[in-house]
């Protein structure tokens, strides 16, 4: 397919999207799917119009996931409820790292005897499937800041911190195949991959978002008429604080997603509005409560306001075009048995022991649990470390197997979740 042929594939996408983005809302299906579809469709599975590679192509795949992912933590992020608390972060905060750390190990387990792969290979495998992921999660995340809603809460939340919290077991899968240091007794793992990396990230990014959202409320209280170019200070965020994480060697996704969370806590103290009363914007000198989606309508009066939609469109923007790639890299043979066991264990055993197991103890619904342990959808984040792994200098050999296992898992996942999502979060709604 040459660049033309590309840009009119994506660009005819586009607008039939928008054009009947009403029709599609309607759809019991997620759109998701929609892109998948086409993707395959003119891609080797039927007309071959064309074919991505996913290993020649590893360096461009990694930056257009690991910028996707970005873009959907920063989004997801702003989106988090007011104010943090314990009590209301306990539960994600425990699928993130506890049900996120028993998912790489029975994964582990299952690709080592089950699938004969090496222990570092099958480590590496289940921290490239073990994260959800906050792109391709949209019908069951946070649908805008003030959305109360527990269960969207705790999946968005999830898919914000895991996408960090799974780095440390890729550089733990690489170190098992001789491709980073582990240190003695892995002692370096621990130290530096596992405790620096992390508390650095988490704390480079609350630094940051406070700093940025007590920048934007000094300018704008010294100078009601000033106009900052909210969109443009998002971006930078994003971009200097995963640029820092990579000088320090911290986690930047785990760095972006609590800037973005700091940006919009820290911002919302400032105004001096109480936490537990919707936000007022002053639009044309007149006070109105937001509710629903009014912030994508109304000019906003902070910087995680009004970024968020733009970055949302970007979020979409970038989901159309990685999903096409991956319908563009599947041919009818890429269903190996392998490849579907591997998929139905996560989605089957994998995900929902895990959940149990981590919020064993919480008092959180049965009901809840249960969707928690369904909606864990494999995406962007999973392709970002495969790639990762690949430039870190995965053998050849083994990056295609495990492009090919991902790749199935990603499109199951698309697939199966897709379908599932809409009829289980009603019937969810309807039971409450």
């Amino acid at each position: 397919m040459t660049n033309a042929q590309w840009f009119l594939l994506v660009g005819g996408l586009l607008l039939a999207m928008g054009l009947t983005s009403s029709i599609l809302k309607r759809l019991p299906v997620t759109s998701a799917i929609i892109y998948l579809t086409v993707g395959m469709l003119v891609g080797p599975t039927v007309l071959h119009l064309f074919h991505f590679n996913p290993l020649k192509q590893s360096a461009l795949l990694e930056v257009l996931t690991e910028a996707a992912a970005l873009i959907s933590l920063y989004a997801a992020g702003v989106k988090m409820p007011v104010p943090v608390s314990l009590p209301r972060w306990r539960t994600p905060i425990l699928l993130a790292f506890v049900a996120m750390a028993v998912t790489v190990g029975l994964v582990a387990a299952f690709g080592h005897y089950a699938l004969g792969l090496p222990l570092g290979a099958a480590v590496l495998l289940g921290a490239i499937v073990a994260p959800t992921d906050p792109v391709l999660a949209t019908d069951v995340q946070i649908r805008h800041p003030h959305d109360r809603d527990r269960l969207r809460f705790t999946l968005t939340c999830e898919a914000g911190m895991n996408d960090g919290s799974a780095f440390p077991f890729v550089m733990l899968g690489l170190g098992l195949l001789g491709l980073h240091e582990l240190g003695q007794f892995g002692m370096r793992w621990v130290l530096v991959d596992v405790v620096w990396a992390t508390a650095a990230g988490i704390a480079l990014g609350v630094a940051a978002g406070a700093a940025l959202a007590h920048v934007g409320h000094r300018l704008r209280n010294n100078r009601t008429e000033r106009r900052l170019m909210d969109d443009f200070l998002g971006l930078g965020l994003i971009a200097v604080v995963y640029g820092l994480s990579l000088v320090i060697s911290a986690w930047g996704f785990l760095a972006v997603f609590f800037a973005a969370v700091a940006l919009r806590q820290t911002e919302r103290r400032l105004s001096g509005a109480s936490p537990d009363e919707p936000e007022r914007l002053q639009v044309n000198g007149d006070a109105v409560t937001e509710t629903g989606r009014y912030a994508e309508r109304m000019a906003a009066t902070s910087v995680s306001e009004g970024s968020l939609v733009f970055k949302e469109h970007l979020e979409r923007l970038s989901e159309i075009v990685l999903i096409l790639l991956i319908g563009g890299t599947l041919f009818v043979d890429s269903w190996s048995w392998r490849a579907v066991s591997l998929a139905v264990f996560l989605f089957v055993v994998a995900r929902p022991v895990s959940v149990f197991i981590g919020l064993a103890g919480t008092r959180a619904p049965w009901n809840a649990r249960a969707l928690a342990g369904w909606f864990g959808v494999r995406g962007i984040g999973s392709l970002y470390y495969l790639m990762y792994a690949i430039q870190h200098g995965l053998p050849e050999k083994l990056a295609l197997e495990l492009i090919h296992m991902t790749l199935i898992v990603v499109t199951l996942s698309i697939l199966c979740h897709g379908i599932s999502v809409k009829p289980l979060m009603d019937r969810f709604w309807s039971g409450r």
